[in-house]
């Protein structure tokens, strides 16, 4: 009996030693938490990005301070960093934009001049405001188009409500929330057909319209949340074109439709460059001890529109991953690999900055161990695919096993997965043959409220789920770097494509535009 109590003892004892051993802490990725959640530095660099240089629209001067911010950022931390000019790019800087409303009554607007478009006089332009007409055919149109000559033309379609959905659905009837629906269609559907019959898009229509003389476009790029529009870029070249919130724009268009002849002045404030200006790319690195020539990757793109400030689209990104790479060289300063973050520009007209990459570093691309992509908002990490590389799991299965539960619990994981064709600056890479991955996050209301939007805030950013998505990265770019193995990069048999009976293809490398904005 005593021999069996020992042995039961000894084997207790063996147990308790073993379980200790599987569970035995990693002091790197112990340090790595600490550091995050004890010194973060995220609300800085959210408040000095967004708040103090503000939106980061290619060929802007808010462009280049940002580039020359995060050099400085990252020097000041101990790592290396450079702005390497990949293109060039249609140089413009916003100034002020005032509209008011002078007739029937006075009142100020919400609005705001798109991307790149015209300024107007110093002392504003006062005209009255129009909207499109009802034609039989184009021929018509073309009839109608002097009509416009010295006027301010609506040309987005009226929204019948600036409730969102979900908002109906709360507290609407539903014979009253289907009615609105089924009204809302009918109109879109009326909007898109008068744009075929007079024979323009949205594009083609405001260049039209200069060319007959209109004092300005008028347009509403309703975002189906409240108070939100999405802002883009103009397209005329001499007449300012102006985005204006749903709710000034409706009371616009009632006016005009009722004959009340409204009329608004318009101050719009912009300068052009007279030669394009160059564009780069911000990378910085920490360099590997035992396998400098190969690299962990991350990526981000740096650019933004500038109806708000980029906040998520794509700031949580940019100062997540440098508040990676500064952790990392705080906790892990000599990696196995070469960690290497690129901020990329003009990522919203096509990929262009990671895509001069591609092109420009084929001796990094054919070197790289794992890229680890952030794009979409502020939200913690919930989605990540193994971009059709075929053994994916093996080893993102190894690296992510070392991430705590509480931050890969609601991570959904896809593998081998299907390759981005697009989207965002990990498909440059994955075109390329380099496994890049996407860290998908959660929605916050993104598509709505704050991608491409005149609300993407510094006040939107979740700081907390971005704090998780810096341990996640920080993590992984670890644990690829002390990785013995080098990651595979064979392909999946992609699925069938229903259309053509055969298998999809792999994307293609798709060259950057180098000169972009420009004729």
């Amino acid at each position: 009996m005593r021999k069996r109590v020992q042995f039961l003892l000894a084997l207790l004892l063996f147990t308790s030693s073993l379980t200790q051993a599987q569970v035995k802490k990693d002091p790197v990725i112990e340090n790595i938490i600490k550091e995050a959640n004890n010194d973060s530095h995220l609300e800085k660099l959210g408040h000095e990005l967004m708040d103090v240089i503000g939106p980061r629209l290619v060929g802007t001067p808010g462009m280049q301070n940002a580039h020359n911010w995060a050099v400085d950022k990252y020097k000041s931390w101990g790592i290396p960093a450079r702005n390497e000019k990949w293109g060039e790019w249609r140089g413009w800087e916003r100034g002020i934009t005032h509209v008011d409303m002078v007739s029937p009554r006075v009142k100020s607007l919400e609005a705001m001049q798109l991307a790149w478009s015209p300024a107007t006089p110093a002392k504003g332009v006062t005209a009255e405001v129009i909207t499109l007409p009802d034609v039989q055919d184009s021929v018509a149109f073309q009839k109608w188009l002097p009509n416009a000559k010295g006027k301010f033309v609506m040309i987005s379609m009226y929204q019948p409500t600036g409730r969102p959905d979900y908002n109906w659905k709360e507290f609407a009837t539903p014979e009253s929330f289907e009615k609105m629906k089924k009204e809302r269609d009918a109109q879109s559907e009326a909007y898109r057909k008068k744009l075929n019959t007079i024979g323009y898009n949205t594009r083609t229509l405001p260049v039209a319209l200069e060319k007959a003389g209109a004092a300005g476009i008028i347009m509403s790029n309703w975002s189906s949340g409240f108070g939100v529009n999405k802002i883009f870029s103009a397209y005329t070249k001499k007449i300012p074109t102006v985005d204006v919130a749903l709710e000034d724009y409706g009371m616009l268009y009632r006016l005009a439709e009722n004959g009340s002849k409204p009329k608004i002045k318009v101050v719009a404030e912009s300068k052009h460059a007279k030669n394009p200006v160059p564009t780069f790319n911000t990378i910085a690195e920490i360099k590997g001890t035992e396998k400098p020539e190969e690299y962990v990757m991350l990526s981000a793109h740096f650019d933004s529109w500038d109806g708000g400030t980029g906040a998520t689209d794509n700031g949580t990104g940019t100062i997540m991953m440098m508040e990676v790479m500064r952790i990392l060289k705080e906790v892990y300063p000599n990696p196995k690999r070469t960690i290497l973050v690129g901020h990329w520009g003009s990522e919203e007209q096509g990929l262009n900055g990671s895509r001069a990459f591609v092109e420009d570093h084929p001796e990094v691309v054919k070197n790289i161990q794992a890229l680890f992509n952030q794009d979409n908002g502020t939200g913690r990490v919930a989605n990540i695919s193994g971009q059709g590389f075929l053994h994916s799991y093996d080893y993102l299965g190894r690296w992510l096993n070392a991430v705590p539960r509480n931050i890969t619990s609601s991570i959904e994981t896809t593998f081998p997965g299907t390759p981005g064709g697009g989207g965002s600056d990990h498909a440059s890479f994955v075109a390329a043959g380099a496994p890049a991955f996407s860290l998908s996050s959660l929605s916050w209301s993104y598509g709505n409220y704050t991608w491409h939007t005149n609300r993407d805030t510094y006040d939107k950013i979740v700081f907390d789920d971005v704090r998780s998505n810096v341990i996640l990265a920080a993590i992984l770019a670890y644990m690829a770097s002390e990785d013995p193995e080098s990651t595979s990069r064979e392909k999946s048999v992609l699925p069938i494509n229903s259309r053509t009976g055969e298998p999809m293809p792999w994307p293609q490398v798709r060259p950057a535009t180098r000169k972009g904005g420009v004729e």
